[in-house]
């Protein structure tokens, strides 16, 4: 079975959403799930479906001894970022090359980069008038937002958004499409 770790900073529905997908399989499952902040309700949802989680320290993110050390032992298939905060350390890319993955909630490159997730990216797109938006599946590289896309969706905007309409559609979007396009990516390499 195909291994899954996750690693998210907040409220985990993107994280319970891909849980419950693929305990509906048996292909893959999630193994762990990683959070920088304590009381993260991701926590609280990931011990709610059985699945093992843990706190870290910004420290352990990049020490060799900490977190790259747990994700050694478990090996994982694919590490996803599920609305995680933090830049990811180089130390562990360059463990699990081509291995990490993450959802944005724009239409990269537009609404990229340091300081720009959740409401910002919506507040951005609202207030420039978007016709668009949606979400960006990629790869991580050492820099924030800039790694190979693996697909994109779209969401058309009326004239009248607001960044919590956007960011309703946003999330509709990383519901249906997120899940998909890890286990593509499992299956298909």
């Amino acid at each position: 079975m195909k291994r899954i770790v996750i690693f998210a900073s907040g409220s985990g529905t993107n994280t319970e959403t891909i849980i419950k997908h693929f305990q509906q399989t048996q292909f893959a499952s999630v193994v762990r799930v990683f959070s920088n902040k304590k009381n993260a309700k991701v926590l609280e949802r990931a011990k709610k479906l059985n699945v093992p989680s843990s706190y870290f320290s910004k420290d352990e993110l990049t020490a060799p001894e900490g977190i790259l050390k747990s994700l050694k032992e478990i090996d994982p298939h694919i590490i996803v970022l599920a609305g995680f905060l933090l830049k990811f350390p180089e130390i562990i890319l360059k463990s699990f090359p081509n291995k990490v993955i993450n959802i944005h909630p724009a239409l990269l490159p537009k609404y990229g980069g340091k300081g720009m997730y959740g409401k910002f990216v919506h507040e951005a797109v609202v207030n420039n008038k978007e016709s668009e938006s949606g979400i960006t599946i990629h790869y991580v590289n050492e820099n924030y937002d800039e790694g190979a896309i693996i697909k994109q969706k779209k969401v058309q905007l009326s004239d009248s958004e607001t960044p919590e309409t956007v960011a309703e559609k946003i999330h509709d979007l990383e519901h249906k499409w997120f899940p998909k396009v890890i286990e593509e990516i499992l299956r298909h390499g």
